[in-house]
């Protein structure tokens, strides 16, 4: 009589591949989770430069004036299509709104929204930022970018 030979996993081999599975997952899920907060913050840079070089350019086309809002850089979408977000994440929900004069980074604290400083004769006129005070991933507020 010949014994059938059986094949498969016996469950302990089945419960450490899953343990192993577990403790792959309870490593990576943190770092994917810190990853997509890295590519928010990586965006809203990005934004905050696009802003700023939108700016740069209407300053050289009008001849030294800048708009009295960001949202006149989007007129027949010559400078911008629209006015990009800001994305603090984790802090505020992301927004494209504005706060305008020279108070309006205190004005647009822990807001998430633009600050925009178009006071004439002021000596940050054209200057725009992030109005949060909270910190990146690598610990820099968000209004002194």
């Amino acid at each position: 009589m010949t014994k059938a030979k059986k094949s498969g996993f016996t469950l302990i081999e089945l419960m450490i591949v899953v343990a192993i599975i577990g403790i792959l997952a309870a490593i990576a899920i943190p770092k994917f989770a810190e990853l997509i907060r890295k590519s928010g913050e990586g965006a809203s840079k990005g934004n905050l430069g696009a802003i700023r070089s939108a700016l740069s350019i209407y300053y050289g086309d009008m001849e030294g004036q800048y708009p009295s809002q960001v949202a006149g850089l989007t007129v027949a979408g010559k400078y911008l299509a629209v006015i990009p977000n800001a994305k603090t994440p984790s802090y505020h929900t992301d927004t494209s709104t504005e706060v305008d004069g020279t108070m309006a980074v205190d004005d647009a604290v822990n807001t998430g929204q633009w600050a925009y400083n178009n006071v004439t004769g002021d000596t940050n006129l054209g200057s725009v930022l992030i109005g949060c005070t909270h910190t990146d991933t690598k610990g820099s507020i968000w209004t002194s970018y």
